[in-house]
């Protein structure tokens, strides 16, 4: 997930918000199980601690996934992500193609500020991150490609839940997370909706009190390119 040599120091995003309850059991156990999974694989007794599931049923929804691929054994017995989330994930990724659109912009924005950079999209009442690339700072903040935050805490939630660009660049300071801080600005269709948002997010110490004066500039031009790119 991280390029960081080991002994580096970082800060990983603590992340996840839970995925709403859809009401339809075996689906919502089935995906608590695979989320299970994302640290890495787990033996049965694992799994059902993990999952909070009766062993029985963990077992059951674990065989059936894996009889469809999205679970496999490891060479020790243990369950982990199959691969066909492997296959599925690239159609998705296909069919959604903001990142890579925003790639070239993301790589400048992070080279020019020296800090961790994301693209966050709207979830339902959450923000997902779909791009991430990391400072070279030895001491860095990683917010993981996937990783899914609260909408509530933090500058690119703000942006997020704005209805059009009128609020521009938002700036927070340990709202989610204590010594960092972030500045994000909207990318917006040509319509004037906002779709997505830049953030450059850093520790306090390199970041500022007031990020928006460092590096608000930065982060609104790559936006306006973004949104630029998919006019």
């Amino acid at each position: 997930m991280s390029s960081v040599p080991p002994g580096r120091p970082v800060r990983r995003s603590r992340a996840v918000v839970e995925a709403p309850a859809t009401g339809v059991g075996v689906v919502d156990k089935s995906m608590d199980v695979l989320r299970a999974l994302v640290p890495g694989p787990l033996d049965l007794a694992g799994l059902q601690a993990a999952a909070g599931l009766p062993r029985a049923t963990a077992h059951r929804l674990a065989t059936a996934l894996e009889a469809h691929g999205m679970v496999r054994r490891d060479d020790r017995g243990r369950f982990c992500l199959g691969f066909e989330l492997v296959r599925l994930g690239r159609a998705a990724t296909d069919a959604f193609p903001l990142a890579d659109i925003a790639a070239p912009v993301l790589a400048r924005l992070r080279d020019d500020t020296g800090e961790s950079v994301q693209l966050f999209v709207r979830e339902f009442d959450a923000r997902r991150c779909v791009a991430s690339l990391q400072s070279p700072h030895a001491l860095q903040w990683i917010v993981p490609t996937g990783a899914l935050l609260p909408l509530e805490a933090g500058s690119a939630g703000r942006v997020l839940t704005a209805a059009t660009a009128a609020n521009g660049v938002v700036d927070s300071v340990e709202e989610r997370e204590r010594g960092v801080a972030s500045v994000s600005a909207p990318v917006v269709d040509r319509a004037g909706h906002v779709v997505a948002a830049v953030s450059v997010s850093g520790p306090v110490e390199r970041m500022g009190r007031t990020p928006r004066r460092r590096f608000g500039a930065a982060v609104s031009a790559a936006a306006s390119a973004l949104s630029e790119l998919l006019g």
